[in-house]
């Protein structure tokens, strides 16, 4: 098999929580070296969010770090700063999220290190950006409520929701992962890296879709609709005898199947719902009929008959549900990891996009803290004095291990 896209790329983990986390395990599960930079004694915040915890660890700090070796340093001590310098030096990639400035006060600024490193790509991850929001922190709760979002999300009548994941930290950390991707690409070709700036509220924003543009294409400002889509109808829960379902009529065509196999064909006609723009005006109208021929059975009966009939359609699962539903479709959706002995350390979502031809996923589990300190240090110090007695800059991409 062929070795991972990103093998032979070492990336300088000194993010922490979630947005920066998960975006440098994208990068190593596709096979870059992510050396993770902890605080002694504490380490990354995410490692005392629990419960629930696991065998091993709190759950939330595994979920963003498997793959990755973890060194503690001490970045208010010139020995392990000086460490962390050599780190950078060597890296393809840098992923922080220290506030705005945190890094330069340290003397690991982008312009700095890109000053010793110039094929560096250094991504820095902020809550608002380094300017006017360099003051605000940025928790993924507070950008949900401030970008917009809760203001689009529960029901109606009802309070403003949050997602039920750190969406935004995930949104986040895709857009830099894709920038770190885009960036290593450009750098193919200008041999220079970049300096690639990321804000929660902004990948959030990014985010909105239809929803932000409905404000900026046609002045109208969303508000909550429950499960309901604000421009298809139907495309929400709809009651049935015993739960909902989530009933989704992309086309004409597919409400007439609908209402085929609810016993109601008649509405399709019906020129308050025969097109897809008379149902969204004629909405309160028309979702009480259907929840009332479909108040006659049970929703898992109903998704089977509408998914039978072309119809999306399904019920509400949990979690485990839904992977055991992915299962069944052979998506195999969770991968085991293993620790350093090799024994099995547990189950993890795995990464989704599946690759042909295929490479040998990494599957470490997610490091103790400063679980790699005494290997990675003295590769470090080695090199630094190595470095120091010829004069020369150490080779930029290390052999793993």
């Amino acid at each position: 098999m062929p070795a991972g896209p990103l093998s032979g790329l070492l990336v300088a983990d000194f993010s922490r929580v979630l947005a920066g986390p998960l975006a440098t395990m994208t990068l190593a599960d596709l096979g870059a070296r992510v050396i993770k930079v902890e605080r002694p004694g504490a380490g990354d915040d995410t490692r005392s969010w629990g419960p629930p915890y696991s065998p091993t660890g709190a759950t939330y700090f595994e979920s963003a770090n498997r793959n990755k070796e973890s060194v503690c340093l001490d970045l208010a001590d010139p020995g392990d700063l000086q460490l962390a310098r050599e780190l950078v030096l060597r890296a393809d990639v840098l992923v922080e999220n220290f506030k705005p400035g945190g890094m330069a006060k340290l003397g690991l600024g982008y312009a700095e290190l890109s000053a010793a490193n110039p094929g560096l790509i250094y991504a820095s991850i902020t809550g608002f950006g380094s300017t006017g929001g360099a003051n605000l922190m940025g928790y993924d709760f507070i950008v949900q409520a401030l970008g917009g979002l809760m203001s689009i999300t529960g029901e109606k009548d009802g309070s403003p929701t949050k997602a039920g994941v750190a969406l935004v930290d995930v949104l986040t950390a895709k857009d830099t992962t894709i920038g770190v991707l885009a960036a290593l690409a450009a750098r193919r070709v200008s041999g220079r890296g970049a300096h690639l700036e990321l804000n929660l509220l902004s990948s959030l924003q990014g985010a909105l879709a239809n929803q932000g543009q409905a404000f900026l294409g046609a002045g109208k400002v969303p508000h909550r609709m429950g499960s309901a889509h604000p421009s298809i109808v139907p495309y929400q829960l709809l009651e049935c005898a015993d739960a909902p379902l989530a009933v989704a009529c992309g086309n004409d065509g597919q409400f007439a199947k609908l209402t085929q196999v609810l016993g109601i064909a008649g509405l399709a006609s019906d020129p308050r719902f025969a097109t897809n723009n008379a149902r969204v005006e004629h909405r309160t109208e028309l979702v009480p009929l259907l929840e009332d021929a479909l108040s006659a059975s049970s929703a898992l009966t109903w998704q089977g008959k509408l998914i039978d009939a072309g119809v999306p359609a399904g019920h509400v699962a949990g979690i485990d549900e839904g992977l055991e539903y992915a299962e069944s479709l052979g998506l195999e959706p969770t991968i085991e990891v293993r620790n350093a002995a090799g024994q099995p350390a547990g189950r993890q979502i795995r990464h989704p996009i599946t690759w042909t031809p295929a490479f040998p996923a990494p599957a470490a589990a997610p490091p103790s803290l400063g679980e790699h300190s005494d290997p990675v240090r003295a590769w470090l110090s080695d090199r630094a004095d190595r470095a120091n007695q010829s004069g020369a800059r150490p080779s930029a991409v290390p052999a793993r291990g």
